[in-house]
């Protein structure tokens, strides 16, 4: 049976920021006082669990909320220059012919809004800046906000974390292939479906309907 309500993550799922995260990984570890790391460690970095990967640059718990306000403080200045992963726009399109969309983010909402420009309109019901490991009670929120069971649900989104948030919620998991985790830590944590592309994501979750 499909979903009745379909919710993404933004970063990594909908908008490609991998680029703006790394041209600013530097600034914001010497700010915060964690390890930085060369491109070329990128390849094994994405293979981590979030767990894994704040071990391996040093960066405590406690830390978090305010690493991740001071990323979203400096995407606002750059959101025009942050890309949609291609034919966003039309997938989110499709999806809101047939089943509401929500995002569930730990970004903000001027920057969600920013980099989706008209796709926004696409999006029914959304919840912003959720902490970056907190994403569960946020998702039970926006099921009840849309009035769907989180069982009839789907949370989509391109790290562990994320799959992790859904199982908690009660949702279905989804995992793209694009983000920021690699295909196979993503196929690892077993979420209930793979997504190879934007086509594949709308057909897999439209078949039935």
């Amino acid at each position: 049976m499909p979903p009745r309500f379909v919710v993404f993550d933004f970063d990594g799922t909908l908008a490609d920021s991998m680029p703006f995260f790394l041209e600013n990984l530097d600034a914001v570890a010497r700010t915060h006082g964690f390890r930085s790391f060369a491109p070329e460690d990128l390849p094994a970095l994405r293979r981590m669990s979030t767990r894994e990967l704040m071990a391996h640059v040093g960066l405590p718990w406690w830390k978090l909320p305010r690493v991740s306000r001071d990323f979203r403080q400096r995407m606002r200045a750059s959101a025009h220059r942050i890309a949609l992963f291609p034919d966003v726009p039309r997938m989110l399109a499709t999806l809101a012919q047939q089943v509401p969309v929500g995002i569930v983010t730990s970004n903000s909402q001027a920057n969600v809004e920013a980099i989706l420009g008209d796709a926004m309109a696409h999006v029914a019901v959304g919840e912003y800046a959720a902490a970056f490991l907190g994403k569960t009670g946020r998702l039970r929120r926006i099921c009840r906000r849309a009035g769907v069971a989180p069982e009839a649900s789907i949370y989509i989104g391109d790290e562990e974390r994320d799959i992790a948030a859904a199982r908690a919620s009660g949702m279905r998991s989804g995992a793209v292939s694009w983000g920021y985790a690699a295909a196979e830590a993503i196929r690892a944590a077993q979420p209930d479906h793979v997504f190879l592309d934007r086509d594949d994501l709308v057909t897999q979750l439209l078949r039935a309907a």
